[in-house]
């Protein structure tokens, strides 16, 4: 199920919720007091309430609404039990770089097979004995050839086969289908002085793709296809989990496995050193092992002309793994998550959390999206940045999963061959990292009543004085909640910059707020510790304890107070609301004591 999030569309009931929560533990109310409003429709999430606090659950589990009161970074340091960085899928083009283009093609026909025109015809001969060969193949090896259907899942075939396949490494079964492919063909060039003569181009077309399945002792189950026409590209398949699996197997190291993972482990760091070591180097080995099993489409000849297949990078998946001591740690960990980060994948926020300065067309094509899918109960949130993928889930009950999977290398200005891997893991790693960060600043917004004591004085630093950031304050308020937008923040915001959304959220023209003006609020701003001056430039930059009190700020006024005051002071909601009743109760349970107090 999909939900839309406009801009600043935000569930506004953390800070509600514990205000609430105190008034029920006062009043003894079992009730508690909804302030936050309902969930979005369609999300299968309820508000529960009663205890001490009050959190969005599950309507499969009720239990969720549990007594938490650490913040995110506290239930990640107390409650991890595993944390591991691995590549997880990684699928790889296998190509012939002289075989790229028309012009290569032709010069194969014409220059090293030594025809006079250039045609795709005079590669039949190579096709048969291609295809001949994966025949004999089959017979020779034994092994099942499958006739993939239309809709049918090629991995339900293999976790079958594999139950049944008990040998260390080896072929487990051939399977073939029909697939779209982009394909060389040959059409009649029409010359200036009459005549035509065969031309290479490219088109697609439905071809015949046998997949080889097999499993190797150093990298687990994998596929190879081959595609059977001219210039038989293909296509390799393998999983990080899984060569990390193996190569724990053969160092005697205890793990429990999880479905693509490690749910536990004997020598953690031994593990992290091996999924690291997964390397461009040991996957060209691996794939040229295999390469010199299966049926080959060049013969030796070919590829001593220069004929050899190439890897490049189609998608990679780079996964971060936190398995919790209980699953419900977890779950309450990727709930407050969901509720608190639904526009991580605003402009502003991807552009944080992927580190690229975000284009204007980008930010507005609609590249640039968050996604909320329930699968049954468990909820799993998505963001997207071009033809990147980021997604975080709660993987069976115990670990939490962020993986950044990367389906053009070019979004990141880096390129396709496989020798560019340490510098794409190293993106994919950063983008998980920078996006679990993220949702901690978030949520971890309190001050402290020193700091927000401090904000409403005003501060003196090296003789130069700074008027209060009074909390409330309707500029204040509206300064404070314009610099929580991320965009801001990679390369550092002017002042310029600044005046437009500062006149927006204040609801006046950008004239009305002068440079000077804007000037004023800047250096404030600095002495009070919220902002920096990036050395030698007139940009300017959050600081933590900046990012921080400006959460605080917004959220508590946003959240708490307007809403909360509206209830309590509204007529039309004061005798029907529930914060209205529990501040009754409690204004009656003061007053009862005092008279008891007096009376004695």
């Amino acid at each position: 199920m999909l939900i839309g999030l406009p801009l600043r569309s935000q569930l506004r009931v953390s800070c509600i919720s514990r205000c609430a929560s105190w008034f029920t533990s006062i009043t003894g109310s079992k009730r508690g007091a909804r302030l936050g409003g309902a969930a979005p429709e369609g999300t299968g999430i309820l508000p529960t309430s009663g205890g001490d606090s009050i959190f969005w659950s599950t309507k499969a589990q009720p239990e969720l609404a549990m007594k938490v009161t650490h913040s995110l970074a506290q239930l990640q340091q107390d409650h991890v039990a595993l944390e591991l960085q691995c590549i997880d899928r990684l699928y790889l083009n296998a190509y012939v770089p002289k075989l790229t283009s028309a012009g290569g093609i032709a010069a194969f026909c014409r220059g090293y097979l030594g025809h006079r025109f250039a045609s795709t015809k005079q590669a039949v001969d190579m096709t048969k004995a291609f295809i001949k060969s994966i025949e004999t193949f089959i017979q020779r090896e034994g092994l099942e050839l499958v006739r993939f259907k239309k809709g049918q899942r090629k991995d339900d075939i293999l976790q079958e086969k594999l139950r049944s396949f008990h040998r260390e490494e080896g072929v487990i079964f051939v399977g073939v289908t029909q697939e779209k492919v982009r394909v060389p063909r040959t059409t009649r060039k029409a010359l200036p002085g009459g005549g035509t003569i065969p031309w290479i181009i490219y088109s697609t077309a439905m071809i015949n793709v046998y997949y080889f399945y097999c499993r190797d002792r150093d990298f687990g189950p994998f596929f190879i296809k081959f595609c059977s026409y001219f210039p038989y590209s293909a296509k390799l398949c393998i999983n990080g989990h899984e060569y990390l699996k193996c190569q724990l197997t053969q160092r005697g190291i205890a793990f429990e496995p999880l479905d693509n993972g490690l749910l536990s482990c004997a020598d953690l760091p031994t593990a992290q050193r091996s999924a690291d070591g997964l390397t461009p180097t040991k996957i060209d080995t691996f794939f040229r092992k295999w390469l010199a099993r299966l049926p080959h489409p060049f013969s030796a000849k070919d590829r001593r002309a220069g004929y050899r297949y190439d890897l490049s990078v189609l998608q990679a998946e780079f996964s971060l793994t936190q398995v919790w001591d209980r699953g419900l740690h977890g779950r309450c960990f990727f709930e407050e998550v969901i509720r608190e980060n639904i526009d991580l994948g605003r402009p502003e926020q991807v552009q944080l959390i992927f580190g690229r300065k975000m284009q204007r067309k980008t930010a507005t094509d609609g590249r640039c999206r968050t996604r909320i899918i329930t699968e049954g109960v468990v909820p799993s949130l998505h963001v997207y940045y071009k033809n990147t993928h980021l997604k975080q889930y709660h993987k069976e009950g115990r670990a939490l999963r962020t993986e950044t999977t990367i389906n053009n290398t070019y979004d990141f200005g880096v390129g396709r061959r496989l020798k560019n891997l340490p510098a794409l893991r190293q993106i994919g790693q950063a983008a998980n990292r920078r996006v679990l960060e993220v949702e901690r600043l978030t949520h971890d917004c309190h001050i402290g009543t020193e700091a927000f004591d401090q904000l409403q004085k005003p501060a003196e630093v090296d003789g130069q004085h700074a008027s209060a950031l009074p909390f409330g304050q309707p500029r204040v308020q509206a300064l404070l909640a314009v610099l929580v937008l991320f965009c801001l923040q990679p390369e550092g915001f002017r002042n310029r910059q600044l005046r437009p959304l500062l006149a927006q959220w204040l609801g006046i023209s950008e004239s009305q707020i002068s440079p000077g003006r804007m000037s004023y609020d800047l250096r404030r701003l600095r002495l009070h510790g919220l902002i920096e001056r990036i050395p030698l430039t007139q940009r300017y930059r959050l600081t933590t304890f900046g990012l921080k009190t400006a959460l605080f700020y917004s959220r508590v006024y946003q959240r708490l107070l307007r809403p909360g005051l509206s209830q309590l002071h509204d007529p039309r909601t004061s005798q029907s609301a529930d914060l209205a009743r529990a501040f009754d109760k409690m204004q009656k349970a003061v007053d009862d004591y005092a008279r008891e107090n007096l009376a004695a």
